[in-house]
């Protein structure tokens, strides 16, 4: 089964200011790893339409998926919308579903800049939004979604049935008090050996001073990760008593 890849588009100046911390990066990776769904890449672009336009294009024409969050509000600056309607040569278009949506929820204090929230390009499938009414949209394979994390999150749990779906990809993690340089070159020989897991190696400093590292198995094959992991282990316990596997 081929896995399906995707990358994911951060929008918004606030994230590359640092005035906002961003956190869909992590969930999307996250949830569609448990799809199978490999995301290849991740990038944290500026509102600046050519900059958009050409990102969506490059990644809808390398990628099964791309997730976009941010840029679909009401403001000014919310400019996503326009940016993918111009990278797939779409017109932008007032949804007549969304101008309802809009009615029902405002009421009177519908105004302009709200409606500006019904503008989707041509041919765009809606993304249910129950979190805050006001639909997302899917553009072939594009998906637009909410910056705001828990509107983005509840959106992409409705688009979900949409995903074909890849290989369960199975992980484990070795966590030991050892420097990664240590086991550099015999961790390189076990990832020769075993070219269908991808091992990765990530040390870190705890509070007691130590160091340590966790190494990272991931692979569609439940047989091979557990081959891998027995080598690694038997690599660890050369020079340490106790590691943690989870």
């Amino acid at each position: 089964m081929t896995t399906p890849t995707a990358a994911i588009l951060i929008i918004g100046n606030e994230i590359l200011s640092g005035r906002t911390h961003d956190v869909n990066i992590q969930y999307l990776s996250v949830n569609l790893n448990k799809l199978g769904i490999h995301v290849n890449e991740a990038r944290i672009i500026r509102d600046e339409e050519s900059k958009i336009i050409e990102t969506v294009r490059h990644l809808s024409a390398t990628h099964t998926y791309v997730f976009t969050t941010g840029g679909i509000g009401a403001t000014h600056d919310d400019i996503t919308a326009a940016c993918v309607a111009r990278a797939f040569d779409r017109n932008l278009i007032q949804h007549p579903e969304i101008v309802q949506i809009l009615k029902e929820h405002y009421a009177d204090r519908l105004n302009e800049a709200r409606l500006r929230m019904a503008l989707v390009p041509e041919g765009s499938i809606l993304i249910n939004n129950p979190t805050s009414k006001v639909p997302a949209f899917q553009i072939e394979n594009v998906f637009c979604l909410a910056g705001i994390p828990l509107v983005m999150r509840s959106m992409f749990e409705t688009l979900i049935p949409r995903l074909n779906q890849g290989p369960k990809i199975f992980q484990k993690t070795l966590t030991c008090a050892l420097t990664e340089n240590t086991i550099a070159d015999d961790l390189a020989t076990i990832q020769t050996e075993f070219p269908e897991v991808e091992i990765g190696s990530y040390p870190f400093f705890n509070p007691s001073g130590e160091f340590g590292v966790s190494l990272v198995l991931r692979s569609t094959s439940l047989d091979l990760l557990e081959k891998s992991i027995d080598k690694v282990m038997t690599l660890v316990k050369r020079y340490v008593s106790e590691w943690k596997v989870e």
